[in-house]
């Protein structure tokens, strides 16, 4: 093939609308997106398909990137020899998840990205694997040699390639077969507890030993299961985390927000990319802390992440980014890194000197030479050496803050991944809602409204379905399961914030597409793909979570409370059945279902279900709500009345029926299964009210679900 005629075929990624696929359009790969025109001519021209499936954000797919697909005699030989699909896994999560499965199995339980897998024309994997050197290092062959090899196999002994492969689908298959539904119930919580204390790195926080993933769903479990026991344990474990990854590089110091995951066991080197679905899960766990806690920290940090994605990842239509590189100027992590020598440039040379004792920036460097920004010392230690104090300090490392990060605005900055996702959007929209819920934030509560609004617009067809993704204008691809269960969880949590109710009429109306479309006729936990979706190898489902929280436990869920909104028994047993579907599974592996536990204590234990009516910005109803607001209750649902502002909309929810002001004020009114108490009016009495009403829920909780 030609130089030119590369070129000419390589234009079929320019139509493309990822950001991913668009970086590859120019490799002189003969790359195709995933789709007929590219299984087809595999079929036709009977060969084998190279697959690889990245992410834009990905560092080593970029690293493979520039040493093979950028090669003119790798690509030659590709090209020559394979058909070459390229995907973006974020886009194409059902590819991902089947063709990741498959790596792992062939390769002793491990995976990643970039993933690269070699498939018979009926799309069927023999051979995978992750990141391939051009050469062979790091002990694994050299991607051009690994492409002579399976070349030659397959006009040499392509049957037992398809062997291979018809066997590795067929355990794929398997897999995929449901189990009998099993009982779950607090034994199960209380072991996957015990698993995590277990694994807990008392030192530096999270679990195990590096790399260091932010573990935001376990968190978000423990305190669940704290709130119930009281063991102290279970808080420290949670605080350590959260203090060692607030206070390491892993944190963005200067701007906010977190990178993907920490390649050191003290939080300190990250891969630099930021992920909008990690920003949203660690937003709401130090918003859940900081309830427990009132620690500031946590108030700041969940703040400055908010902000972060409001200033620089959200799109003009209100949608928020994907994902920022780690990479700028074609070196890894450059626009976050500092020298003494920068910094006194920016700040000068007394009020430098300061910054850098607090935040570890040294000539030596604490990475390759230069300096991550972190905090590995108090600040009242550093205060003591610098003989100001604290307050002094505090306030001096706010104000160098604001001024190097406007000096590091003038950088090259990391590529962004300016694709809108529905799924992740969901996740920051029940982020925001929870800040605007607990902090008080308008400007919040506004921001996830108006994102909210956009995916309910815009990555919606005529029918009602969800679409997937959205770049240039143009939304697409079928949504999946995550898509449907992530936006209506942050429906649910908009509304319960002071939204509208017709977020939450949105979001019941999401859970019968759940039902109708993801459900599983043999009974079993949701599927991930819709009835009507692309035929694959196989229709995937799985209970255990990942980087996000499982997105059947997430549908589970969200069924559950609209379920005690609606009083709606379907769902109810909806959601029952598709955490006991796992059951099994969950019984020898239930450190890996914190998600789907955290759905059977919500069910065990039953919502608390609190009404207030008032007119919101009056300060009686605003008081009343801040009580409730401050409190960490998880099993809750919350439901608000303007009686000024009266619909036909509140008579859809039955724990609004009857719900008046008290002599013309503001009240709260707590209840279970419907029965409410009498109604408060004075805000001294929510707390002791929530209190009891706790307690006497611990008396009364099953056993199993």
């Amino acid at each position: 093939m030609t130089q030119e005629m590369t070129h000419k075929h390589t234009n079929r990624l320019i139509h493309e609308t990822s950001p991913y696929l668009l970086q590859h359009a120019h490799n002189p790969v003969d790359w195709h997106p995933w789709g007929e025109d590219a299984l087809r001519r595999a079929k036709e021209e009977d060969r084998p398909i190279l697959l690889s499936i990245g992410y834009s954000a990905c560092h080593w797919c970029h690293v493979m990137e520039r040493e093979s697909f950028e090669n003119e005699e790798t690509a030659r030989t590709m090209n020559e020899h394979f058909v070459c699909i390229k995907v973006d896994r974020e886009e194409r999560p059902d590819l991902d998840e089947i063709y990741m499965a498959a790596t792992i199995a062939m390769n002793n339980g491990q995976g990643g990205w970039p993933m690269t897998v070699f498939l018979a024309p009926d799309q069927l994997p023999f051979y995978a694997g992750t990141y391939f050197p051009p050469e062979d290092r790091y002990g694994r062959p050299g991607f051009g040699s690994l492409l002579s090899k399976i070349a030659e196999l397959w006009t040499a002994d392509r049957q037992a390639l398809l062997q291979q492969g018809a066997n590795l689908t067929e355990h794929l298959r398997r897999q995929a077969v449901s189990m009998p539904a099993q009982a779950v119930g607090n034994e199960a919580i209380d072991e996957a507890a015990t698993l995590l204390a277990r694994e807990f790195d008392p030192v530096h926080g999270g679990f195990g030993p590096a790399p260091k993933f932010p573990p935001a769903t376990a968190l978000s479990f423990l305190l669940r299961v704290h709130r119930r026991t009281g063991d102290p344990e279970l808080l420290k474990i949670v605080r350590v985390t959260l203090d060692a990854m607030a206070q390491g590089g892993m944190y963005d110091q200067i701007g906010g927000g977190f990178a993907r995951y920490s390649t050191d066991e003290r939080w300190l080197v990250p891969h630099f990319e930021k992920m909008l679905y990690d920003n949203a899960l660690l937003a709401k766990i130090y918003l859940e802390a900081y309830q427990v806690t009132k620690e500031p920290l946590y108030k700041r940090i969940a703040t400055e992440i908010l902000d972060y994605e409001i200033s620089e990842m959200t799109s003009p239509e209100g949608g928020f980014y994907s994902s920022t590189d780690a990479d700028s100027e074609g070196e890894e992590g450059k626009f976050f890194v500092w020298t003494p020598e920068e910094v006194k440039t920016v700040l000068g040379e007394e009020e430098a000197k300061r910054f850098c004792a607090y935040y570890d920036i040294t000539e030596a460097g604490n990475w390759e030479g230069k300096n991550i920004p972190n905090i590995p010392r108090p600040l009242e230690q550093i205060a003591s050496r610098l003989e100001i104090s604290p307050d002094a300090l505090q306030a001096s490392m706010e104000s160098s803050r604001k001024k190097l990060y406007e000096a590091r605005r003038k950088r090259v900055p990391p590529g962004l991944d300016d694709k809108v996702l529905t799924a992740w959007n969901g996740l920051m929209i029940g982020a925001l809602a929870e800040g605007a819920r607990i902090l008080g934030g308008p400007i919040y509560l506004a921001a996830a409204e108006r994102a909210a609004d956009f995916i309910l617009q815009t990555l919606r067809t005529p029918d009602g379905r969800l679409l997937r993704t959205y770049r240039a204008g143009k939304a697409h691809l079928n949504a999946y399961l995550d898509d449907y269960a992530y936006l209506c969880g942050g429906l649910i949590n908009l509304y319960e914030a002071g939204g509208p109710v017709r977020y939450l009429n949105e979001a019941a109306g999401l859970a019968d597409r759940i039902l109708k479309d993801f459900g599983a006729e043999d009974g079993g936990g949701f599927y991930n793909t819709s009835r009507d979706h692309e035929r694959l190898i196989l229709r995937h489902r799985e209970g255990y979570d990942g980087a996000v929280p499982n997105a059947n436990a997430s549908a589970a869920m969200a069924l559950a409370r609209l379920a005690a909104h609606f009083n709606r028994e379907d769902f109810r047993k909806a959601a029952a059945s598709a955490v006991t579907a796992y059951g099994a599974v969950i019984d020898r592996f239930a450190r890996a279902f914190c998600k789907s536990l955290a759905v059977v204590d919500f069910l065990l234990e039953g919502p608390t279900e609190i009404a207030v009516v008032g007119k919101p910005g009056e300060a009686a109803y605003e008081t009343l709500r801040r009580e409730v607001d401050a409190r960490y209750l998880p099993n809750r649902i919350l439901a608000h009345l303007d009686p000024a502002a009266e619909s036909k909309e509140r008579l859809k929810l039955p724990l609004l029926e009857g719900k008046e002001l008290v002599h013309g004020n503001a009240a709260l009114y707590l209840c279970y299964n419907f029965t409410c108490q009498a109604p408060i009016t004075d805000p001294a009495r929510v707390g002791p009210a929530l209190d009891a009403h706790q307690e006497r829920l611990k008396l009364t909780r099953r056993g199993l679900l």
